[in-house]
C-alpha cells in the first residue's frame, strides 16, 4: 500500500469494506460468491521483471484465487483483466482457458481501441489489407502493449477475420531505418507521423532525433504485415496508417486525454460495465490473448538480438462483430496538478 493510497480514505467516507484476500473480497466474507463481476487490476505494486524486460504482475496467481471461488460457489461471473492477460504466453493461455472452462465471460485489454480517433476513421470491414503500421513511445512493455492493441483492433476487421500470427521480429537502432521498404512501408510511417498533434520531430529526419528506435514486425498467417515503431524523442502519441490491397491508404490519430479527467478511460469502463450487466463480452478476449502472446514473443526476439521467432501457438483464428464508434467530445482537460 503506497503512502498516497486513496482506497482507505474512500472506504472511510463511503463505508465499503477492504479485504486482505481475494476470496473474502469476492464472497464479502460469506464463503460464497457475492459479486456480479471481477476487476483484476494487478499493476499497483513493486514486482520483479522477466529476462525479456516485462514486469511480472501476479495476474495468474490472483486469477487462480478468483477461479477457486468460482469453483467452490458453483458459478462464475464476468472478469475484466486490465491490459494484457499476463507477461508470458503460458499464463495468458491458462487464464483464457480457465475462464472458458468455468464459463466466466472474459475481457481484457487497452483503452486505445475505444478512444477518439482524429479523423474518425476505421478499416473497412471485410476489406483486404496489405499492411498496418503504428507509431508508439515510452516503454516496450506497457506502451508497446497499447500499440499492439491499436494495430490489432484495425487488423481484425480484415477480410476473413483474424488468422493468427506466424512469426515476429524486434529490431533496434540503425537496423530499424535499414528495414524501411523491406519490412515496413515508409509511406505508411509518413502518414502516421502526419496525424500527430505533438510535432516533436519539427521536420527533422527521424534518424537525427530518435537515437534508439525500436521496430515490432509481425507476420500473420494470411500474409498481412503489421509494424509498430517506438520512436522516443519524436513521438509522444499513438497513430496508425494502413494500406488496402488496392493500394489505398488511410490513417488516424488515437487520442488520449492526458489531463484530468482522462476521459479515455470512461469508454473502457463503459465496455466493462456492459459486460458485467449483460454477461456477454463487449469485445473479444481473443484480441488480447493474441496481443499478449505477440508482445512476449517480440520481447524475446529483442532479448535474443533481433532474431525472427516463429509463433505456431499464435496461429488461432477469431472473428468479431464489435465496431468502434467515435465518443462524444471530451470536456476540457485540467492539468494533473490541479485538485
Amino acid at each position: 500500500m503506497p503512502a498516497n493510497d486513496k482506497s482507505r480514505q474512500l472506504a472511510e467516507k463511503y463505508g465499503f469494506k477492504i479485504y486482505d484476500n481475494v476470496a473474502d473480497a469476492l464472497t464479502l466474507g460469506s464463503g460464497k460468491l457475492a459479486v456480479e463481476g471481477v476487476l483484476l487490476v494487478a499493476e499497483h505494486g513493486a514486482y520483479p521483471t522477466s529476462p525479456t524486460g516485462q514486469t511480472i504482475y501476479p495476474k495468474r496467481r490472483l486469477f487462480e484465487q478468483v477461479a477457486a471461488v468460482f469453483r467452490s460457489s458453483g458459478r462464475a461471473v464476468p472478469v475484466f483483466c486490465d491490459k494484457h492477460l499476463a507477461d508470458n504466453w503460458q499464463d495468458a493461455k491458462w487464464i483464457y482457458d480457465t475462464a472458458k472452462e468455468l464459463g466466466a465471460p472474459l475481457m481484457a485489454g487497452s483503452s486505445l481501441p475505444v478512444l477518439w480517433r482524429y479523423p474518425p476513421t476505421d478499416v473497412e470491414r471485410g476489406a483486404k489489407l496489405r499492411e498496418v503500421l503504428g507509431v508508439s513511445y515510452h516503454t516496450l512493455d506497457t506502451y508497446g502493449f497499447h500499440g499492439l492493441e491499436m494495430l490489432q483492433v484495425l487488423a481484425e476487421r480484415r477480410a476473413g477475420g483474424e488468422t493468427g500470427v506466424r512469426a515476429v521480429t524486434c529490431l533496434e537502432g540503425k537496423a530499424v531505418w535499414e528495414a524501411a521498404g523491406r519490412l515496413y512501408d515508409q509511406a505508411l510511417l509518413d502518414a502516421a507521423m502526419g496525424r500527430l498533434r505533438d510535432r516533436r520531430a519539427g521536420g527533422k529526419p527521424l534518424a537525427e532525433i530518435v537515437p534508439e528506435p525500436v521496430l515490432f514486425h509481425i507476420e500473420y498467417a494470411d500474409g498481412l504485415k503489421t509494424n509498430l515503431l517506438t520512436l522516443n524523442g519524436a513521438v509522444a502519441e499513438w497513430a496508425a496508417a494502413w494500406r488496402y490491397a488496392d493500394d489505398r491508404v488511410d490513417s488516424t490519430l488515437f487520442w488520449t486525454q492526458e489531463a484530468r479527467p482522462v476521459m479515455h478511460f470512461t469508454y473502457l469502463v463503459k465496455g466493462i460495465d456492459s459486460m458485467f450487466r449483460s454477461g456477454r463480452p463487449t469485445w473479444p478476449a481473443e484480441r488480447t490473448l493474441l496481443t499478449s502472446g505477440t508482445l512476449n514473443a517480440l520481447l524475446s526476439s529483442n532479448e535474443r538480438g533481433g532474431v525472427q521467432i516463429e509463433t505456431p501457438y499464435l496461429l488461432f483464428k477469431y472473428q468479431t462483430d464489435w465496431n468502434w464508434r467515435q465518443p462524444p467530445d471530451p470536456p476540457p482537460g485540467r492539468p494533473f496538478t490541479e485538485q
